[in-house]
């Protein structure tokens, strides 16, 4: 029986190991202790990866890779000259996430946030490779993740919040027929917002506004992007939605402040609220009002038209998303909260017993 490699991939604004900051506050725990550690501290080959805070699902799969490979990033020859950035990117030669990158590799790629459609778009590369990139590459030029042919290395994918379908925060910000100013929301929520705003605003340098991860989370763009990323038939797919909303009037959910973060306390009053229609036609209604306070709930189950099950533990299917009953919990809950501070240890340490047992 191969053994299996658990790498976990933070979401927007995250860090991993490669990161000096990391050390002092780890992304998965947060106060509460490094998530990844403890299951090293258990035998288990764990490890928390780094890729570009605010980059787009392709650029953090080609860094997601690189580290695992122990590799340089290759974004791409075709990539790079579409969205106008350099090809290559930081070298991971000699420091290398995974120790051994071969056949007997059985990769569980743990996504949170953004680090779901990371993963996925990640699992689809190695399966499949890149059609676009091998038409515009030389055969010897050709970073081994275009060619495709790797989809044995993955064993499962887990993800956890995330934008799946995307996240009506960036739509509803983009809409002027919702006005959030109607909306009640206390004035300290208000400006924590604001801080939370400025501190996670893209500092542009150049290249295309496409390849950039609010592109991609924006619902009509995220359904783009689930077109191209297949389900792979070998594969554990497992997905946990988190809702810290209560009932309100008229369909509305509103944020349970026990639950909820005060920095998301006023995006999920707005994203409890907003209805509309995208571009592409996607009708955004009362099933998309609860929410953990950046992502919608419903968006987190599964991609749309992808097959799903609720999970039952005695019957995990592969190729198949089973979808873990919601968390009671807001978003941040994964990396140990922000100034709501959780512990989600007992969480991991459940999941993990999960992976562990399903069938190799």
């Amino acid at each position: 029986m191969s053994e299996l490699t658990y790498v976990f991939c933070h979401g927007l604004n995250g860090r991993g190991q490669y990161d000096k900051e990391y050390q002092k506050k780890p992304y998965w725990g947060g106060k509460s202790g490094d998530v990844v550690a403890a299951w090293r501290e258990r035998g288990v080959n764990a490890f928390a990866a780094s890729v570009s805070p605010q980059g787009s699902a392709w650029d953090r799969a080609c860094e997601l890779y690189a580290q695992i490979a122990g590799t340089r990033t290759d974004y791409g020859k075709a990539h790079s000259a579409k969205y106008r950035h350099d090809r290559m990117g930081a070298d991971f030669t000699g420091r290398q996430l995974v120790p051994a990158w071969d056949d007997e590799t059985r990769l569980v790629l743990i996504g949170h946030s953004f680090g779901g459609a990371t993963i996925r778009l990640l699992s689809e590369l190695l399966a499949n490779g890149s059609e676009e990139e091998r038409a515009a590459t030389a055969p010897g030029d050709l970073s081994p993740l275009f060619a495709g042919g790797l989809a044995d290395r993955i064993f499962a994918i887990v993800t956890l919040a995330a934008p799946t379908n995307g996240t009506t925060a960036y739509d509803l910000a983009a809409d002027p027929s919702f006005d959030a100013r109607k909306l009640k929301v206390r004035m300290k929520h208000r400006l924590l917002d604001r801080v939370v705003k400025r501190a996670t605003r893209i500092k542009m340098d150049g290249r295309d506004e496409r390849d950039w991860a609010s592109w991609d989370m924006t619902l009509d763009h995220a359904q783009a992007l689930n077109a191209r990323i297949h389900t792979l038939p070998h594969v554990y797919y497992l997905s946990v939605a988190c809702d810290a909303t209560d009932p309100g009037e008229g369909g509305r959910r509103v944020p349970n402040a026990d639950l909820m973060d005060p920095l998301f306390m006023r995006t999920a009053t707005n994203m409890g609220a907003y209805s509309g229609t995208t571009a592409a036609g996607c009708v955004v209604d009362d099933a998309w009002h609860a929410n953990d306070g950046l992502v919608n709930t419903c968006s987190a189950w599964a991609p749309f038209g992808e097959p799903q099950k609720p999970f039952d533990s005695a019957h995990v299917e592969r190729g198949v998303w089973n979808v873990m009953d919601d968390l009671r919990a807001d978003h941040a809950f994964f990396s140990g909260g922000y100034l709501h501070k959780t512990n989600p240890h007992a969480f991991f340490a459940e999941l993990l017993e999960t992976l562990q047992s399903l069938e190799r």
